[in-house]
Parts: C-alpha cells; structure tokens; sequence
C-alpha cells in the first residue's frame, strides 16, 4: 500500500532589533515572514533519497541522489552528484540521524521536494526553515540541529516555528525565551522592506563580530530598551528615531556606517539594516510609496510591510 506524502512548512523570518548583540544576551524583535518553505517527503522502493528543491518560479534548482547505506552503528549517505549543496545536506541529515538514531531507516528510500516561495537571495531563511523541516520530519530539535550545523543565535528557528512576531532572547546554557507579542503598528502601511540586491552571508558577518569580542551591558540594556520601544510605539516619526538610535549603537559596535549614510543620503525617511549589516533587506519607513525612489538607485525589489509580515 501506497503512504501518503508528508509536508512540513516553516516561515520564514526577518530581524528588526538586536542584530549582532542577540548572540550576547541582547532582546531581539523577529517577525516571521508570509514567505516560507515546504518539504514534502513521500517513501518510496529504491532505498535512495530522491531529493528536488523547487524556486519561487517553480523552477528545479537543485537535484540529487543520495544513497542511504547500513544505519545500524552510524549513517552513511553517498551523493550522486557531490556538489556543495549535496555535503550540506549530508551534514544536516547525519546531525538529524545522531540527535535521533531511528531517523533515516536503509530499508527504505524517500523522495523529497522542497518548495520555496521566495528568492533564496533574499536572506529570509533559506536554511532556516529547511533545517526546521527536517527537524521536524526527523523528530529531533530543531535548536540543537542548527547548532551542529549552522549555528547561529536561533532566532529564525523560533520565527520558523511561530506564526506571530515574537521577541527572542540568549541565555548561558538554557533555552532560548520566546515571546509571542502583539507589534501591529498603527502605521505599518508606511513601512517597507527594500532588498538590496546582494546575499549577506550571516555566519561572515557573525564571525566578523565575534572578533571584535565581547560588548558590556550597558550595550545590551540600550538595545533592550530600544526593542521594546519599538514594539510599543505608536507614531511613525517616534518609530524613526528609534531607528536612528539603533543604527548609531550598531555602527559604532561594528565600525561600519548605517545604510542610510552609505546609500540613501537624500532619502527622507529612516532606513534600518536587518540582520547581518551590507545585504538583504532593510526597513525604511516612508509618507509616500518610495518605489520610486529605491528603482531610481537600482533596488527593484520593494515590498510593503503587510505583503512581507505573517501577522
């Protein structure tokens, strides 16, 4: 008899505060994106796992075999094809089958199809919410499969996992704390995500922080009083400050300048890095639609805060 096939979904996610100092204790606001991927796995006869990754334009933009061989003492899985995606997904499906043995059975094969809705240039978490969906296929823990894998603060496994903004704070040795809030901002229809025509690779901007070592407390509690101002703000010229307040303590703690002064000079709203600082998206906050703006410097890619949100 047939099994029916088996899709897991994860959204994606965006981080508007803390970036950099969430990873030392800081509180971060994280919204998790309308954005997403789906991993769909159905068993089959050939004991191999089939696997296809599906873009935004339901176009095949990976494919491989992988030969999954004796699991009784340790997994041992051979790509067809041994291209860089091939070993990472070998890395991930061996940290899933250590966290839980029972994972990955050699009697059986797997077709597998991972659908994006979203450019896997945009940074919204394209490792993210794969690493959440084999997780969750493999029944283990997605936080502990990012940390031997991808690391990372964890903050886009909990928007992966969570279908409202949440706010995400590190503590020594526990569990992350996870709060659902309520951030509907009054003036959300003057906020827009612009991407910025380049893939940041935040495990590059993370090392680059860690060098700079660790950051004291007063950092920490200025950005913590920073998100949660923003979380309960109710004017957007207030919501701007704050923004600029922000990409001062940032800049300074990474020596880099903020987006606005880097790129946007004679932009009259306020622009805001997200993430890892000199790609994918940013915040801006605007009176008017500045689509026109942002297509004049070259950034085609302009989306309003209520197209990008799962709110």
């Amino acid at each position: 008899m047939k099994s029916e096939p088996k899709t897991y979904r994860s959204n994606g996610k965006l981080l508007l505060t803390a970036e950099y100092v969430v990873l030392e204790g800081a509180k971060a606001l994280a919204i998790p994106t309308k954005y997403g991927q789906s991993l769909t796995i159905e068993k089959n006869t050939t004991k191999n796992i089939i696997w296809k990754s599906i873009n935004e334009l339901d176009e095949v933009w990976f494919e491989d075999e992988f030969l999954i061989n004796d699991t009784s003492t340790k997994l041992k899985v051979k790509a067809k094809n041994y291209t860089d995606i091939s070993k990472r997904l070998i890395q991930i499906l061996k940290a899933a089958y250590d966290l839980n043995p029972k994972f990955l059975d050699s009697k059986e094969g797997y077709t597998i199809t991972t659908h994006q809705d979203f450019n896997r240039l945009w940074g919204l978490g394209t490792s993210s919410t794969l690493i959440n969906n084999i997780a969750d296929w493999a029944k283990v823990d997605a936080y502990k499969l990012l940390e031997k894998t991808f690391s990372g603060s964890g903050y886009d496994i909990a928007c992966a996992q969570n279908d409202t903004p949440i706010t995400y704070l590190l503590k020594y040795r526990q569990k992350p704390i996870i709060e659902t809030i309520s951030f509907d901002p009054s003036f959300k229809s003057q906020l827009y995500f612009v991407y910025l025509n380049q893939k940041q690779n935040s495990r590059d901007g993370i090392a680059a922080f860690k060098k700079k070592g660790r950051i004291d407390m007063e950092i920490i509690e200025s950005i913590n009083q920073l998100t949660e101002s923003m979380i309960s703000c109710k004017s957007l010229s207030a919501f701007e400050n704050l923004i600029v307040s922000h990409e001062g303590i940032i800049s300074e703690l990474i020596e880099q300048k903020p987006i606005k002064s880097r790129l946007f000079k004679d932009f009259k709203g306020a622009a805001k890095s997200l993430g890892a600082w000199g790609g994918d998206f940013v915040l801006v906050t605007s009176e008017t639609d500045p689509t026109e703006y942002f297509k004049s410097k070259g950034f085609e890619t302009i989306i309003p805060y209520n197209e990008m949100v799962l709110n």
